[in-house]
């Protein structure tokens, strides 16, 4: 039984300390800190009323290292649990190299300043987790995350070699609000309208945002949506260390009201990153946005519809070409009488808990930088079934994409 540090308090956040309060036998304390203390506050009394488990609380700034190596020397945990936002990988895995603590993310580096997702920072650490007999899990959410254990999966179960990968992220839900975003809207728009790059014959392509869509029907009734190709973290990571693969996708359902909000957004300029002057203040106009929005953490309560993200792979099995989709259905009540989240930031945090959990329990404890699909996908795999994820495979499913 060891401690851990959980650093941010949104959605994402509230689903990961519910859901490691759950297993007091992996996670002995929790320890849950913000730039916001109030936030840690609710979801520690959420956590009291639902699980009868305490949790503690802490104040602090995930972009000043020395305040994360205050936190992180007076706590003395085995391993952070890193949902703060993008922009906070670094200084995090900085501070917790100084206390020498174990270091857990859901989303990989990005710049401030820059809408650009590479894994090429974070990478970079290699060397000091090593020296520093620390382990640093890169991308433990669900995309990334548990879509690189399916393609693992997969890849050890169903297949000699891999040469095709369409990753399928649809979200059926229903919020009721005219335009919002089901995770921190900063990271999502900057994330949505970033040039399309696909993997094919040996490099990326680019193309437009948005430029290629095609009609997706979910299994088990959840519906028939417009999937959008767009980049997507994981195809950095699955197509390095998956060489064999010669095409790699990743498509993301929208609906037309969403996109076009967007569009007008993008068109008055509400969407940019660079900072402009407004009335003698320097503002960020994304920024700005987001604070119009509906706070993500708030949409549990009234978004209804399910969730079906997953992989199709294909490639050859004792000389012989197959493909297999392997998928997981959330329905985004259940998440919410579960632990008072929509489904996407609990399709997040519940992968958050089990890699640290393999972390915590020694299945996957080696030193240095490692993303998901290098370690072995089975234990992980076991423990989506059993705490909330639970995972279908279909062999040769009757559909075609582009």
């Amino acid at each position: 039984m060891k401690k851990v540090v959980i650093i941010g308090a949104g959605g994402v956040g509230q689903v990961v300390a519910h859901k490691c309060a759950q297993l007091p036998q992996v996670f002995a304390e929790i320890v849950l800190a913000s730039r916001t203390l109030s936030k840690c506050q609710a979801i520690a009394a959420q956590i009291k009323t639902s699980l009868g488990v305490d949790i503690a609380t802490a104040q602090v700034d995930a972009d000043v290292v020395p305040e994360l190596v205050a936190l992180l020397r007076r706590e003395q945990p085995f391993m952070v649990i890193n949902v703060a936002l993008p922009y906070q990988d670094l200084s995090i895995m900085d501070a917790c190299l100084e206390a020498g603590v174990h270091y857990l993310d859901t989303a990989n580096y990005e710049p401030l300043d820059t809408a650009k997702f590479e894994y090429k920072w974070q990478w970079a650490y290699q060397e000091k987790f090593q020296q520093a007999g620390l382990m640093a899990l890169l991308g433990s959410g669900f995309d990334p995350g548990a879509t690189n254990m399916f393609t693992a999966y997969l890849a050890k179960h169903y297949f000699d070699e891999i040469h095709g990968l369409d990753i399928i992220d649809v979200n059926g839900g229903d919020h009721g609000y005219p335009f919002a975003t089901n995770f921190n809207p900063e990271i999502n728009i900057r994330e949505v309208t970033a040039e399309c790059r696909h993997w094919e014959n040996g490099g990326f392509v680019t193309t437009p945002a948005m430029s290629l869509k095609q009609s997706f029907s979910c299994p088990e009734g959840v519906g028939t949506y417009n999937i959008y190709r767009m980049y997507h973290e994981e195809l950095e990571s699955l197509t390095t260390h998956f060489p064999s693969l010669k095409k790699a996708q990743f498509w993301m359902s929208f609906g037309d009201s969403y996109l076009k909000h967007l569009e007008v957004l993008g068109n008055v300029g509400m969407t940019g990153i660079a900072p402009v002057e407004f009335n003698g203040v320097d503002i960020v106009p994304i920024q700005f946005l987001k604070k119009l929005l509906p706070d993500p953490s708030t949409l549990g309560p009234r978004t209804q519809g399910k969730t079906c993200i997953g992989c199709v792979v294909s490639g050859v099995k004792n000389g012989k070409a197959r493909r297999v989709y392997l998928y997981n259905i959330k329905d985004h009540q259940d998440c919410y009488r579960e632990v008072q989240s929509q489904a996407i930031s609990y399709t997040t945090g519940v992968p958050a808990m089990i890699g640290a959990k393999m972390m915590m329990e020694g299945k996957w404890m080696q030193a240095g930088v490692w993303n998901m699909e290098q370690l072995d996908p089975d234990p992980f795999m076991v423990d989506m079934n059993e705490h909330g994820l639970p995972w279908t495979v279909v062999e040769e499913p009757d559909f075609d994409l582009l």
